[in-house]
């Protein structure tokens, strides 16, 4: 059985670990209502620009630009893959990663060439000991970047697209569904896929646009555009996913922490009062050993 000394060692031990995962909880929920506020704030501009461009996808042919044509033939996919940098946040990497692989067999069991960008620590070392070819990776980003950043990461897939070195181009990410509620997503990047005609209903409903220059030449502009406002959404969600998902993680972990100190505190308490019993039995055994004496 423990000594009362290790007993109090381990409570000593949890109760500073206690303090630890509330410290992070404290630091997780302060970076947290940072990005989720740049995360609401974009929100609208890209709803907006979706809206925008599916106005003038509904106008003219598909066909007018190459990142809007689908190749007949997919021979190479390229997944830009999305975890945390930092750890102790449940099962968020685990989550991303499980998908992410899932993906990229599916893709190599169809008779493709697999690569991946991986974003964040945790998914590049992982993917670095498996079998499929990594083009880039970045560290170490989250809360640095800006559109200029993006801008140039959109330029290098585009680039990679038009040469042929890449048919298709798809994205994994983590998107904020609530703090309790973290759900990865995949969406495809490169060709853009033309937005779906809405129904009469909707189509009465919805602004109309006068557009100078025409249609066209706008499309061709926003279309670049569009794969860089993904891309900086996709930072911002996966970024605030994994503060919400530390945020649950460490709460978790304080009040295990807890719980523990309550469970050790009993096995304290009942070893203490066992080793006073003994003392006084030992007591009362040596005074009626000295009466009889």
């Amino acid at each position: 059985m423990a000594t009362l000394r290790d007993i109090l060692r381990k409570i000593k031990a949890v109760r500073k670990t206690r303090q630890i995962t509330k410290a992070m909880n404290m630091v997780a929920a302060a970076k947290l209502r940072g990005v989720q506020q740049k995360m609401e704030q974009f929100d609208p501009y890209a709803k907006k620009f979706a809206e925008v461009l599916s106005n003038l996808a509904s106008r003219i042919e598909p066909d007018i630009h190459p990142l809007l044509i689908r190749r007949e033939e997919i021979n190479r996919v390229e997944l830009i893959h999305f975890s945390s940098d930092r750890g102790l946040c449940g099962s968020f990497n685990t989550n991303l990663i499980n998908a992410g692989e899932k993906w990229l067999k599916e893709q190599r069991g169809n008779g493709l060439e697999c690569s991946l960008t991986a974003v964040g620590k945790k998914g590049r070392d992982y993917f670095k000991k498996t079998q499929y070819s990594m083009s880039a990776s970045h560290v170490n980003v989250y809360g640095k970047i800006d559109m200029s950043f993006v801008n140039q990461m959109t330029k290098g897939y585009i680039e990679r697209f038009m040469t042929g070195e890449v048919d298709e181009v798809y994205m994994m990410y983590s998107r904020f569904v609530s703090m309790a509620r973290q759900q990865p997503v995949l969406i495809k990047l490169i060709p853009i896929e033309p937005p779906k005609n809405e129904d009469a209903s909707q189509l009465s409903g919805a602004s109309e646009y006068l557009c100078e220059p025409t249609a066209e030449e706008l499309l061709v502009e926003l279309l670049p555009m569009h794969v860089s406002v993904q891309i900086y959404n996709a930072f911002l969600q996966n970024e605030t996913s994994e503060h919400a998902a530390r945020m649950a993680a460490m709460d978790n972990a304080s009040k295990n922490c807890s719980e523990l100190i309550q469970s050790l505190t009993l096995v304290y308490n009942k070893a203490r009062q066992a080793a006073i019993t003994a003392e006084l039995m030992d007591i009362v055994g040596g005074a009626e050993a000295l009466k009889k004496a």
